[in-house]
């Protein structure tokens, strides 16, 4: 990666220099596996509430809107942990960080697991919260000292595949699991998960003693720069509206659809594989222009969340719409990802902290609107949301996105 000092243009960035020949020997792909494998135990606790929500609910004694804030909670706390953990932490060494914060996920399953009220629900969300936002903002500079430098692109494909089986596997084996078990069993096997995961990156990953020494001042600096602006704007538009018609899915498939337990499961399996296979499309497309990829992702989605609010009380409509809605969000992750990085290569680090507490933010935006939507409209309330912001989040990215692509 350039370590020159851009400008606010990417597209004035040099070319970037010929990369010499991969040496698979001189990587650690044991411990990259290990840091993928926390990046599925830690995505699958963040969804599980959107496959179990009513049932959740319905043991707890709240409305489905309320316990959609757990989500909110673990998005607020995680856009906070983002850019403050590695520099409360920057005198640690990484590998004792990253432990804790898997430690963190053991916690926060098992609270969520036992959880006899809403506030220990919420206590369990909020140690997920900075277990997310902290393993985020360090993956990639992990992965920076795990392999040399031109295989890093490569190790971040294989991180990111846990987050494609968790897109895949978490809401339909929540959904199937919390049926046949009650919804407290999803979060114990991701609990058991979470165990594995911890053994797995202490042999795996070796001591990494603190090398950057990131702060404040980085942060601030990014955020004068118009493009980072742009982008982190985007995010939230677009990012928001996803996730307020994510998270409230299974109350439209249960109120409107009318469909049961055993068909949200496979709907939710086909939002997953949709997924699964968007974010390798997302990829290619963002290759050669990640404007274009976020544009389109954005554009679809608004459609099929206008589809599901005329056409959602048709099991074959619903079911084609959100299987689609998942193939359209696979543009957005890695999209962003190189929009950001394109924005400042010379900060890739503090940009990165600043797209992921982004996210958590737009997160908990969705969770909050759309729970004010569904509590007030009926289950139609998410895809509205969805439709709007997203809408709006779109136009930023045509009109404003970056519209030169490069290599970093």
């Amino acid at each position: 990666m350039n370590d020159t000092a851009c400008t606010d243009n990417p597209a004035l960035l040099p070319p970037s220099e010929p990369l010499a020949p991969p040496d698979a020997s001189a990587a650690n792909w044991p411990g990259i596996i290990s840091l993928a494998l926390g990046v599925f135990g830690l995505v699958t606790a963040e969804f599980l509430p959107a496959s179990l929500l009513t049932a959740m609910a319905t043991d707890l004694g709240i409305s489905a809107g309320a316990a959609g804030q757990a989500v909110t909670a673990t998005a607020l706390v995680g856009a906070i942990a983002a850019p403050t953990i590695p520099v409360l932490t920057r005198n640690l060494d990484r590998k004792l960080v990253l432990l804790f914060l898997s430690l963190l996920l053991v916690i926060s399953n098992v609270l969520a697991a036992t959880a006899e009220n809403f506030a220990v629900l919420l206590v369990s969300r909020i140690l997920l919260g900075v277990a997310l936002g902290g393993f985020w903002s360090m993956s990639a500079a992990l992965a920076m000292r795990l392999v040399p430098d031109n295989l890093f692109a490569r190790a971040m494909s294989v991180i990111l595949t846990g987050v494609s089986i968790a897109t895949v596997c978490a809401a339909p084996l929540g959904a199937y699991i919390g049926d046949l078990w009650g919804w407290r069993s999803a979060f114990i096997v991701a609990g058991g998960l979470s165990l594995v995961t911890i053994i797995a990156q202490f042999f795996a990953i070796p001591a990494l003693p603190p090398k950057d020494n990131p702060n404040l001042r980085t942060l601030f600096e990014l955020l004068g720069r118009t493009h980072v602006r742009v982008a982190l704007l985007a995010v939230l538009l677009v990012i928001s509206g996803h996730f307020a018609g994510f998270t409230y899915i299974r109350p439209l498939l249960e109120d409107v659809t009318h469909l049961p337990v055993s068909a949200i499961s496979a709907i939710l399996l086909g939002y997953g594989i949709g997924g699964f296979f968007g974010n390798f499309a997302g990829a290619l497309i963002a290759e050669r222009s990640e404007r274009f990829a976020i544009a389109s992702g954005g554009a679809l989605i608004a459609i099929l969340a206008l589809t599901l609010i005329i056409g959602g009380g048709n099991a074959s409509v619903a079911a084609f719409s959100i299987a689609l809605w998942g193939f359209a969000f696979g543009a957005f992750p890695i999209g962003f990802q190189t929009w950001i990085v394109r924005a400042a290569p010379d900060q890739a680090e503090g940009a990165g902290g600043l797209l992921v507490a982004a996210f958590q933010i737009a997160i908990a935006s969705g969770a909050i609107g759309g729970g004010l939507l569904v509590d007030h409209i009926g289950a139609l309330g998410g895809p509205v949301f969805a439709l709007i912001a997203i809408s709006i989040g779109t136009l930023v990215v045509l009109i404003f996105g970056p519209r030169k692509t490069r290599s970093v």
